[in-house]
């Protein structure tokens, strides 16, 4: 059996706890809020707190896993994952939540970080489309599990039992990596810690997901929202300033020079930013809008990921034999058809009017996520692929944890915070009256169109990464840079 499919059949299985996890919680969060008494912040920061934690650690991760080497980090990972499962578990409040999540995230990262760098090793450049695209696609069957499974799971067992699904999974991968996977990879043992970009992408990012939430509150937020949103984004910058001078950077800003890294990682950042937000918002929509339950809103979202299922590996496929940029750019392009589409729902209470924009939504993210890992991983040398492809979900988890605020914000320019929260915690949504609904679908409307220029603005990158044939860019200093890139 070639190492390929080994390494496929470990990955997958920490690519679907990770799937069920970004999402399996998202149905469930007005039942959370109800049970735990939390408002929308709370709520809002048991989703962010997973993908914060996953993503202020990436670049992290992704030195330490060149040093000491991919597989060891990817076994510690399942564990981690594992434990921080156990204790949402039994969490007792919503800050206990938001802390055991932020354990679930760092496991994550190290299962997510290193998946796609062991399938790029370990598969040839003629497969890698392919291989990347059943990975992507085991992700997101882990998303329809989260997604239908929760409403299943929370009306026999309650919320808690959301987590306990994680368990058993963690346990047998934890051991099915340690038995099956083997280190190939050369290992940068020249690598150093870069501690002060760390921190100030750390701390820059978070007080840039703290003012959106703060924001989001109204004018009385507002002052101290914008002060943090100014002093994060000065910190990044900061950050970019220390990467370009350091000796040691944590990201390796040459790795920019190559094309379809830079084009590819832009393009990411856009979409994720656009798509976390808008399947939050969809949820949030089926519960109070239609009066969904959280089974009815998971049975719901499934045109939607289903599409992604059935348009990911073809997709993967084609872009092997005809190149990333085509189906790269067609994926956005549909998926924009779809945010658009959104922008045109009332009141009327008809699943058709939602129905056809998630087809799209899902057809069109399908066809972009594999050929674009696959264009972003293939162009960096080898021995890079441990940082590009922590820098690759960093852009992902970026645009993924900064959506929910951004949905939330955006939502409130429609209806007022604390309506909004009477609305998520009621038991009966429409019992506050059709006036509240509409205040929220105003909200809505204005949210997916700002979504939907977002992701527009992701096809110019897509486009823009060139043909995707394979030219040669030397990275100076690289022992090892005989690898196909693209060039400037």
């Amino acid at each position: 059996m070639q190492y390929k499919w080994i390494a496929l059949s470990v990955t997958i299985v920490g690519t679907l706890m990770a799937g069920i996890d970004t999402r399996i919680i998202i149905v469930g969060l007005p039942t959370v809020a109800r049970e735990l008494g939390a408002d929308v912040e709370s709520i809002i920061w048991v989703s962010q707190s997973y993908l914060l934690a996953s993503t202020v650690g990436l670049l992290l991760i992704g030195i330490i896993t060149d040093v000491v080497g991919r597989v060891k980090i990817y076994n510690i990972g399942f564990a981690v994952f594992t434990v921080g499962s156990f204790l949402a578990s039994i969490s007792q409040s919503a800050l206990q939540l938001i802390l055991s999540r932020i354990v679930q995230g760092t496991g994550s990262v190290m299962l997510i970080t290193n998946s796609a760098a062991i399938l790029t090793d370990a598969t040839p450049s003629n497969d890698l489309g392919t291989i990347l695209g059943i990975n992507q696609i085991v992700f997101r069957i882990g998303s329809v599990a989260g997604l239908t499974l929760s409403g299943v799971i929370i009306a026999m067992s309650g919320w808690r039992a959301l987590f306990y699904l994680n368990i058993p999974i963690g346990i047998f991968g934890t051991l099915w990596a340690h038995l099956r996977l083997r280190e190939i990879s050369k290992r940068d043992v020249q690598k150093k810690m870069d501690w002060l970009g760390f921190a100030t992408f750390t701390s820059g990012l978070t007080l840039v997901l703290l003012s959106i939430t703060l924001l989001s509150y109204g004018i009385t937020e507002a002052l101290p929202g914008f002060v943090m949103l100014a002093l994060g984004v000065i910190l990044l910058l900061f950050f970019i300033r220390i990467e370009i001078r350091s000796s040691a950077p944590l990201l390796d800003l040459r790795l920019f020079k190559i094309r379809e890294f830079a084009a590819g990682n832009i393009a990411q950042l856009l979409n994720a930013l656009a798509w976390f937000g808008i399947v939050l918002m969809l949820s949030f929509y089926m519960q109070i809008v239609f009066d969904f339950t959280p089974l009815q809103t998971g049975m719901s979202l499934l045109p939607l990921e289903v599409a992604f299922v059935l348009f990911g590996p073809i997709s993967g496929k084609l872009s092997d034999k005809y190149g990333t940029r085509l189906f790269s750019t067609l994926g956005l392009s549909v998926s924009s058809v779809g945010f658009f589409w959104l922008t045109q729902v009332n009141i009327s209470r008809l699943y058709s009017e939602v129905a056809i924009p998630l087809i799209l939504l899902g057809v069109g993210n399908g066809m972009f996520v594999a050929p674009n890992i696959s264009s972003i991983m293939s162009s960096v040398p080898a021995n890079r692929r441990g940082v590009a492809s922590g820098f690759r979900t960093t852009m992902f988890n970026t645009g993924g944890t900064a959506s929910a605020g951004l949905a939330i914000l955006l939502i409130t320019t429609g209806i007022l915070y604390s309506v909004f929260s009477s609305l998520l915690r009621s038991m009966n949504p429409s019992a506050l009256g059709r006036l509240s609904e509409q205040e929220f679908i105003n909200g809505f409307k204005v949210a997916s169109f700002v979504f939907g220029i977002i992701n527009t603005g992701a096809i110019i990158p897509s486009f823009l990464r060139g043909p995707g044939k394979a030219g040669l860019v030397k990275i100076h200093g690289d022992k090892e840079d005989d690898q196909p890139l693209q060039g400037i």
